[in-house]
């Protein structure tokens, strides 16, 4: 382990980033941890720790995202690496979901994301090292669920500024991952972790099918375990180099073969006649 690195995770309060936040401290590592509710950060984690610093922060404010970051700095003097965990599952056919669910569903999955980037990467440029987790899902890589095209479309938005940021900063001695876990047994199956229609269209068969697929069958029973998925984690962020695109559980893996396979496919039928559009000399 790096003992003197310090960590800042959003979304800490519960699923994923408390599992983190709960392994990090045992490892003595410094830990600043956010939540919109404090209250059950601070019931959560073991609040006479020194190493815990738990923060209030409205990821869509930058103010507030800025304000923790310095918070963070001004308590352990640095700040070593970053986990975008906070997010929210929703769902609902692209068809049937308000332009509001849509735009609140980016608001916190991506430009959430963002806030932190800014407010946290001079402070990684400015020292010359740092490392950024980006937690995605295997629904940003593979987007084949009905019902779960808007999410999809966060976590895909998530990869790819993580793609550009990571050769961005790379110069500056920063590493970033996106990753993209399958299905880990917490609570983000559960009624306050994912949004449903407002206004749901009985067209959608298919759709309803999904959700019952994941209240009823999936959520309580995912195969996945966060202690593991942390400690991969943990893991990656020691490592020399961090890699790009962490994938977690063998679901993910099946998954993104599955996709690689497609798109493979696509390509090698249609190659002959896409690749013959450019000018002829």
């Amino acid at each position: 382990m790096i003992p003197n690195n310090v960590w800042f995770v959003t979304g800490a309060s519960k699923g994923l980033g408390l599992t983190l936040v709960q392994k990090l401290l045992a490892r003595g590592y410094r830990v600043a941890a956010t939540s919109r509710n404090l209250s059950e950060l601070q019931q959560a984690a073991p609040t006479d720790n020194p190493n815990f610093l738990p923060l209030h922060m409205d990821l869509g404010n930058e103010a507030s995202v800025q304000q923790a970051i310095a918070t963070t700095i001004s308590t352990f003097g640095r700040l070593d690496v970053v986990v975008n965990n906070a997010g929210y599952g929703q769902v609902g056919a692209l068809e049937e979901l308000s332009d509001q669910e849509a735009r609140q569903n980016f608001e916190v999955n991506v430009f959430g994301v963002l806030n932190v980037l800014r407010a946290a990467t001079p402070h990684l440029r400015a020292q010359g090292a740092g490392r950024v987790f980006n937690i995605s899902s295997v629904g940003g890589f593979f987007g084949s669920f009905p019902g779960w095209g808007i999410y999809c479309a966060t976590k895909f938005a998530v990869d790819g500024l993580t793609e550009s940021y990571a050769a961005e900063v790379r110069p500056f001695g920063i590493q970033a991952t996106t990753v993209k876990p399958g299905y880990f047994r917490t609570g983000f199956l559960a009624t306050g972790s994912i949004g449903r229609p407002q206004t749901p269209i009985g067209a959608y068969q298919s759709v309803r099918d999904s959700q019952a697929l994941h209240d009823e069958q999936l959520n309580g029973n995912q195969p996945g375990d966060p202690e593991k998925a942390v400690a991969v984690l943990i893991q990656a962020s020691e490592a020399p180099d961090q890699p790009l695109h962490l994938f977690l559980g063998e679901d993910a893996y099946q998954m993104a073969a599955n996709k690689i396979g497609a798109v493979q496919q696509d390509m090698q039928q249609w190659q002959a006649l896409a690749t013959a559009t450019g000018f002829d000399n």
